[in-house]
């Protein structure tokens, strides 16, 4: 029924549209009642969300009065048109029509030269290219900040939500509330089980798994695994599960003590050099008391810094003595350590995730989760495992 409309409208504008075209050309006369919001969902396969916010859109052009309880009805016909001289729908979206520019909310937990800058980036050249406005509000891992701003962004109007959710082993009411009202929205970096949502995410498993047989393939087998809080974090429980079908794989036995995964180098209520000490203290101590291990595998960026400021605190050398992987890194310059790392694509993600809340609010159905391949990127960080060695207190 909304064929031939431009479909970069949101749908409650295409919707809009097209009643207020019936109205004018007298299909529903002045005091005569206009489908409801349910009606209105129904016969145009939308939420009642964007029933609701066409006929608002009729009410404020003062074409439409709203009675609780009774319905919606035609008050005028604006502007007046002689007979044959009624404008068509493309007409009116040039004319008539009070301009409406798509935004879309974005809220993500944060963002770091290592992770997350280039994906926003690219929501952004994707969005200009297309002429979508973005709304950014950043969470900073705090999930009563994240659920108000989804609260606030629907109530300011916007068409549809990208969410990178924060930290929690559970998503907040607010996101499940999206899921049940059927609003627009896509996640990324995270996803939620037993739902439908649209999520678009690396292969954690499958990435973590090539990792770990680079370090096979230079002879280590003793690795050591460095994460943040595993039940806070989806991403987090991916990789370790390829790290342990990586060890499966070829057989080889997992020793669970050389593991770290309860780090955070982000705590609220501490300095944040407080928290590196604390957290490069714990590396150095499992390395004290596992000499026999050759390499460590970091979960994220940052936990990698930590583990070179362990390891060189201990008069330790990287690769030498001991090798380091992680997931993602920033360019490499003359003032970066280059790490091995598993680099995702950033620029894919935030392409994607706008590319599909727009089909969302199109009316196409998208679910499930989307994997994309992470690349291994060699840096000066991994090389032969050297004999195990006892290390010095």
């Amino acid at each position: 029924m909304m064929e031939g409309m431009n479909m970069l409208k949101p749908r409650y504008e295409q919707m809009y549209l097209l009643l207020r075209e019936k109205i004018l050309v007298g299909e529903y006369s002045v005091g005569e009642r206009i489908p409801s919001e349910k009606e209105l969902m129904e016969e145009f396969s939308v939420s009642r969300i964007t029933s609701k916010k066409a006929l608002d859109m009729l009410v404020q052009d003062g074409i439409i009065m709203r009675q609780p309880g009774r319905g919606s009805f035609v008050i005028e016909h604006k502007p007046p048109f002689r007979p044959g001289e009624v404008p068509s729908v493309l007409e009116q979206a040039l004319t008539v029509s009070r301009p409406k520019q798509m935004v879309l909310g974005v809220i993500m937990e944060d963002f770091s030269d290592s992770y997350g800058k280039e994906m926003l980036a690219e929501m952004e050249r994707t969005a200009q290219a297309l002429g979508v406005y973005i709304l950014l509000r950043l969470s900073f891992s705090r999930p009563e900040v994240e659920e108000k701003a989804i609260r606030m962004l629907r109530e300011y109007g916007v068409d549809g939500l990208i969410i990178y959710p924060t930290r929690g082993q559970n998503f907040s009411p607010e996101i499940l509330r999206l899921v049940i009202d059927k609003f627009p929205h896509v996640l990324v970096d995270r996803y939620m089980k037993w739902t439908d949502t649209t999520a678009i995410s690396t292969d954690n498993v499958e990435a973590t798994r090539n990792g770990v047989q680079h370090l096979f393939n230079y002879g280590h087998r003793h690795i050591g695994l460095l994460a943040s809080r595993v039940t806070d974090n989806v991403a987090i429980e991916e990789r370790i599960e390829g790290f342990v079908q990586a060890h499966a794989e070829r057989g080889i036995l997992l020793d669970r003590s050389s593991w770290l995964t309860d780090m955070n180098w982000s705590v609220s209520d501490e300095p944040a050099s407080t928290s590196i000490d604390r957290n490069v203290d714990m590396v150095q101590r499992m390395l004290r008391d596992h000499p026999q291990v050759t390499a460590l595998f970091a979960m994220e960026y940052e936990l990698a810094l930590i583990a070179k400021e362990a390891i060189e605190k201990l008069g330790m050398q990287i690769p030498k003595q001991l090798s380091v992987i992680c997931f993602d890194s920033p360019p490499s310059t003359s003032a970066l350590y280059p790490f091995t790392h598993l680099q995702q694509q950033q620029k894919e993600i935030g392409k994607l995730a706008v590319n599909h809340v727009l089909k969302h609010i199109e009316g196409e159905v998208i679910s499930g989760k989307i994997s994309l391949n992470a690349t291994l990127i060699t840096g000066k960080s991994t090389g032969p495992a050297p004999e195990p060695m006892n290390v010095q207190v």
